[in-house]
């Protein structure tokens, strides 16, 4: 008959056994779930991915942090496995006398060993780390200079084509740039510190308010990369994003060519011409449409068609002294933040204006985003009327717009596949949004 001793040493046996067995697959499981999480983060459909590089500077990171990682991953290994070894080899046994066991002064050799073995391997990843650091700060004498600003909370771009000092082209949340062009970045912030993060083209570098940071970025292919603040800047930080499209050099030429395009004024006796006064009266003291009246005061402060780098002055009303310039505004991608697509599809599959998103932010914009209007950072709800939102829909089409075809198939499908998801819908009744007076839509150029 089995004695209440007998039967206690076998349970605390077999949980022992168990722990063990459970700590081999929680080992497993681990080992699994890294190795197959590598994987997962060079896969192309993960848009802020660092360990997918396509970009000349992204992969000097990747070929310093693939090693680096190698290296830990053979550490961690030898590490835990000698961790259970010793564990294991000097578990407490059931003979034991329950005295400590004889305390020993090491071995000077392994000491040695596992000090100057990590130094030595430090010190190479720090040479290699250093390498890396200078080459990211070389520059090429053709690199494009384009100047970032962020601001609560969205991004813009100036780009100064012809040197003068004056910037010829300002545009929000969408950087475009050529295919195997160096672009040299000068990063600064309007109101707060933001990060500037396109992971798929380089590291990260602070926008710092009264600084200007150097940074530069290529695409070694053609794709749209997207890319996110990554500095506690405020309510909407989560939502304030970028992207980065990188077109042929032609393309870029052509995007430069349309971009830098006089806006037609409004015809007179028509719904645009109308809503001129409502967008001097509501919309134009903070954002800019080329050649438009930016003070919204009625004098005569219009523009020869280029954008104005200091629209509203000291006057701007908010705490950035900035707000996205609106001119051409569709051929971008998307809107508030780089948060809503300007673009969804169609019952055909194509895709049209996205109409739903578009009224909802002028009616309500801060149910779409969190906002602090109150404190002058971001958009006020105005308290448009329909008829407002049509006017000024219209003011808006006929200066944003370029009279350019449908962008190509597989800038629709790249388009489709970059469409975030937003639960709050509703149907538009902006019928006039995004439309020229015998109902043709209009598109950018191809790109």
């Amino acid at each position: 008959m089995m004695t209440s001793r007998h039967h206690d040493r076998r349970s605390g046996s077999a949980r022992r056994g168990l722990s063990r067995a459970a700590l081999c697959v929680v080992g497993s499981v681990l080992v699994i779930v890294n190795l197959a999480g590598c994987g997962y983060l060079r896969d192309d459909a993960k848009p802020l991915n660092t360990l997918n590089p396509r970009g000349p500077q992204a992969e000097r990171i990747d070929s310093l942090v693939s090693p680096v990682f190698l290296v830990a991953g053979i550490v961690f290994v030898l590490v835990e496995v000698g961790v259970l070894l010793l564990v294991w080899r000097f578990r407490k046994r059931r003979n034991d006398d329950g005295r400590d066991p004889v305390q020993l002064h090491g071995n000077s050799r392994l000491e040695w060993a596992w000090t100057i073995g990590p130094a030595i391997l430090l010190a190479v990843l720090a040479v290699q780390n250093v390498r890396v650091i200078w080459q990211l700060e070389e520059r090429k004498s053709d690199a494009i200079q384009v100047e970032v600003i962020g601001q609560q909370w969205w991004w813009e771009f100036r780009y100064d084509v012809d040197n003068d000092g004056t910037p010829d082209v300002i545009t929000a949340n969408q950087m475009v740039i050529p295919v195997g062009r160096q672009i040299e970045l000068k990063i600064q912030s309007n109101d707060v510190i933001h990060s500037f993060w396109i992971p798929a083209l380089n590291g990260k570098k602070d926008a710092v308010p009264g600084r200007i940071h150097d940074w530069s970025l290529e695409a070694s292919e053609v794709g749209v990369y997207d890319g996110q603040c990554t500095e506690f800047c405020g309510l909407s930080h989560a939502y304030m994003r970028m992207e980065v499209k990188a077109v042929t050099p032609a393309d870029y030429d052509s995007w430069l060519k349309a971009q830098m395009a006089v806006p037609d004024e409004p015809k007179d006796g028509s719904l645009a011409a109308s809503g001129r006064t409502e967008w001097e009266t509501n919309c134009a003291s903070c954002h800019q449409i080329n050649g438009f009246d930016y003070y919204g005061d009625g004098n005569d402060k219009s523009t020869d068609g280029a954008p104005n780098a200091d629209y509203g002055g000291a006057d701007h009303p908010l705490t950035s002294d900035n707000a996205p310039n609106l001119t051409h505004l569709m051929s971008r991608t998307r809107f508030a933040g780089n948060l809503f697509p300007l673009y969804t599809p169609g019952p055909d599959g194509n895709l049209v204006p996205n109409e739903s998103d578009l009224g909802n932010w002028l009616r309500h914009p801060q149910k779409m985003k969190p906002m602090a209007a109150d404190q002058n950072r971001g958009m006020p709800d105005l308290g448009l009327t329909q008829e407002q939102i049509d006017k000024v829909s219209r003011s808006v089409n006929d200066a944003v717009l370029a009279n350019y075809p449908l962008p190509p198939t597989e800038w629709q499908q790249q388009w489709k596949r970059q469409l975030p998801v937003h639960p709050w819908r509703g149907q538009s009744a902006i019928h006039k949004w995004l439309r020229v007076s015998e109902g043709n839509l209009l598109w950018t150029q191809s790109v």
